[in-house]
């Protein structure tokens, strides 16, 4: 059996364990993504120090995945939610400009915030792929991110293209065009797999495939 979970058909994928989600807001400023670089600064700053506690949890994960096949859950949650955190920052600020909502200062999921990620615990993962994973099997997917929204970030790339026309059309329409809407979260789901699979947190192989709009798809 494959290490790497695959289709059974071309019709059919492994059900993702990351789950990214959104809610459209057609009511946005004109004129604050203008300003956000500004107001999301003390974020960049926290974000800054949690990102060398993410790189530690994850050089400690390596190890205790490839020694007992498990993730430490504690490591596990708090890196989960770094990336929920860096998610959220990206979705108000110049990763999609989705959202006016001041982005909360926490780890944990938001339930009423317009932008969720979760990724589901994995009770055993492969010592062997933990090995390769991240720096050779994830490559294919890595070059894809890079172009998508600049690799292992939520902006840059298409999506930070996208993300300034929707300001532009924010700026002179007053409205975040939805089909712009849908690709952008889109680019940023398809990321976000690729994230959780080179950073350890599953061995569910992302799928070469862009799934659209506020919601994931059942499978």
């Amino acid at each position: 059996m494959s290490a790497i979970p695959t289709a059974t058909d071309l019709g059919k994928h492994p059900v993702s364990p990351v789950r990214l989600s959104t809610e459209y807001d057609a009511a946005l400023s004109r004129w604050l993504w203008l300003v956000k670089w500004l107001l999301a600064i003390p974020h960049y700053i926290v974000l800054f120090f949690l990102g060398i506690g993410f790189l530690i949890a994850t050089v400690v994960a390596f190890f205790a995945i490839l020694i007992t096949g498990s993730y430490p859950r504690a490591l596990f949650d708090y890196n989960v939610g770094v990336l929920r955190w860096s998610w959220r920052v990206e979705y108000y600020a110049y990763g999609s400009l989705g959202t006016d909502r001041y982005p909360p200062f926490a780890l944990r999921d938001v339930p009423d915030y317009p932008a969720h990620l979760d990724i589901a615990y994995p009770e055993h993962l492969s010592r062997g792929l933990v090995l390769v994973k991240g720096w050779l099997l994830v490559l294919p997917q890595l070059l894809v991110a890079a172009l998508l929204a600049g690799g292992y970030r939520f902006n840059g790339g298409l999506a930070g293209l996208l993300t300034l026309y929707a300001g532009v059309s924010l700026l002179f329409t007053g409205r975040y065009p939805r089909g712009m809407y849908d690709l952008n979260i889109g680019l940023h789901r398809w990321v976000a797999r690729v994230l959780a699979y080179g950073l350890l947190l599953t061995d569910v192989y992302p799928p070469f495939r862009l799934d659209q709009g506020e919601r994931e798809p059942l499978g």
